[in-house]
């Protein structure tokens, strides 16, 4: 929260104020729920069965905290009324904690709920993302779509989930810190990253194209391990939809590639000379990253 609103504006106190109601909401329902489960059953225990009502609200309140749809109406705003930086630590530490918890209380919680809100978020994070101009809010989509992946598959094999969680993590980082170095906010930004360094125009390219889950790129893993599973246990109407909402965020990082290393926009001659200065910010942290987003495939 002091993160969020340490830059002294009006949008990013909104952005502090909107997450720090969700959250305290989302913890008050996981106190709540542990409350009238030890009224029914006697136990304090959310690792031990839970009754039905007491897991229902666990789930909503765990998926509250991370962003699924259908209550991930906090995340793009807070992402978008923070900074660069700000944002790429919400997308990525802020979901380990409720992961973490999803991972210890799973046999407790409600499979239908969760296969239900993963695909609700697919769909979400691929039909929002389309009309964003802003990064970030197109990463926050992005991040809404790849938890629904998740949480679809943290029911049934929780070691797919937590791959699935170490490879989102590594290829958001690459992408935000692109982003951050090119300072892009817009889609427009990206225009000009061709003049900063043409070895991070290929980078953000592959990288983009890895988030959107590509064949030769690492984000593929993780879909394709998913898809197999849910297959096995007969899910096929439900892994064709998410496939299809897939394609949906596709569209839109297809579009930021577009922009960032397809296209060279009409430029007056002072852009073309923007590499001659010296990155502000630090580049070594992107390396490994961008490698592992990229390279990750015969793993499986």
């Amino acid at each position: 929260i002091p993160i969020i609103s340490t830059m002294h504006h009006p949008r990013s106190t909104e952005a502090a104020t909107k997450y720090f109601l969700t959250q305290a909401a989302a913890s008050a329902l996981i106190l709540f729920s542990s409350m009238t489960n030890a009224w029914n059953t006697g136990s304090w225990d959310i690792t031990q069965p839970l009754t039905s009502p007491s897991h229902i609200l666990l789930t909503m309140a765990l998926a509250m905290k991370l962003g699924l749809a259908p209550l991930h109406f906090w995340l793009p705003e807070v992402i978008q009324g923070s900074t660069m930086t700000t944002a790429f630590i919400i997308t990525t530490w802020q979901k380990i904690a409720p992961m973490s918890l999803i991972f210890l209380t799973m046999n407790n919680l409600s499979t239908s709920v969760f296969l239900l809100m993963g695909l609700l978020s697919s769909l979400v994070g691929g039909w929002g993302g389309l009309n964003q101009t802003q990064t970030r809010k197109i990463m926050a989509y992005s991040s809404i779509a790849h938890l629904g992946w998740m949480a679809t598959i943290s029911s049934i094999m929780t070691n797919i989930l937590i791959m699935n969680l170490l490879i989102y993590l590594i290829m958001t980082t690459s992408v935000f810190l692109s982003l951050i170095i090119s300072k892009s906010k817009t889609i427009q930004d990206t225009t000009s990253t061709w003049t900063l360094s043409p070895t991070l125009t290929i980078i953000m390219l592959l990288s983009l194209l890895s988030l959107g889950g590509l064949p030769p790129l690492t984000g593929f893993i993780p879909k394709w391990l998913i898809m197999e599973e849910l297959i096995l246990q007969n899910f096929n109407l439900l892994i064709s939809m998410m496939a299809m909402s897939s394609l949906l965020s596709l569209y839109f990082y297809l579009r930021l590639t577009y922009t960032t290393a397809l296209t060279l926009s009409p430029n007056t001659t002072q852009t073309k000379f923007k590499w001659r200065f010296y990155p502000n910010t630090s580049t070594m942290f992107i390396t490994t990253p961008a490698t592992i987003s990229i390279f990750l495939l015969p793993m499986t």
